[in-house]
C-alpha cells in the first residue's frame, strides 16, 4: 500500500459525502413510500410560496403524483447501491488502494460527456460547477495514477 496524500483524501471525503447524501435520499424515499406523494408535493410547493399552476411547480406535482410505491422502492434500492459504491470508493481512496483510484478516474470520466452536453444545451451555474469539480478530480486521478506508473517503471 502506498503513502496516501492529501489530494486522495480530499477526493475520498467528497465521495463519502456523495455516499452519505445518497443514503439519506434512499432512506427518505423509503419513509415516503406509501404516502400520498401528490399531497406531499403540493405541501412543498405551498410552503415555498410557489404558484401550483406555474410551469415548474406543476411539473413537480405531476411527477410526484406519478410515483408508485414500487418505483419509490426501486429508487430507494438504487440510492442504497449507489451509496455503497461511493462509500467503498471513499474507503479505498482514503487507504490508498490503487484499484479505487482507477475506479474514481473511470467513474468520473464517464460523466464528462453528459456534463458537456448539459452545459451546451442547458447551461446553469450548478452544471458548470459540477463539470469543473469533476474535471479537476478526473485530471488529478489521471495525474496521480500515471505519474505513479512512470515512477514505478523507472525503478
Amino acid at each position: 500500500m502506498k503513502v496516501v496524500n492529501k489530494g486522495l483524501r480530499a477526493v475520498a471525503v467528497l465521495e463519502a459525502c456523495k455516499g452519505v447524501v445518497s443514503l439519506l435520499v434512499g432512506f427518505g424515499l423509503h419513509v415516503l413510500a406509501g404516502h400520498n406523494m401528490r399531497q406531499f408535493a403540493e405541501n412543498i410547493v405551498s410552503r415555498l410560496h410557489l404558484n401550483p399552476a406555474g410551469h415548474l411547480p406543476s411539473i413537480f406535482i405531476h411527477s410526484a403524483s406519478s410515483l408508485t410505491d414500487a418505483r419509490m422502492g426501486l429508487l430507494a434500492i438504487g440510492a442504497l447501491v449507489y451509496s455503497l459504491i461511493r462509500l467503498v470508493e471513499a474507503y479505498g481512496l482514503w487507504n490508498g488502494l490503487v484499484w479505487t483510484e482507477w475506479f474514481a478516474l473511470l467513474s468520473g470520466a464517464i460523466y464528462l460527456p453528459f456534463e458537456i452536453y448539459e452545459m451546451i444545451f442547458h447551461t446553469s451555474l450548478l452544471g458548470v460547477g459540477a463539470f469543473l469539480i469533476n474535471i479537476m478530480i478526473v485530471g488529478y486521478m489521471a495525474h496521480s495514477l500515471f505519474s505513479q506508473e512512470t515512477t514505478d517503471n523507472q525503478i
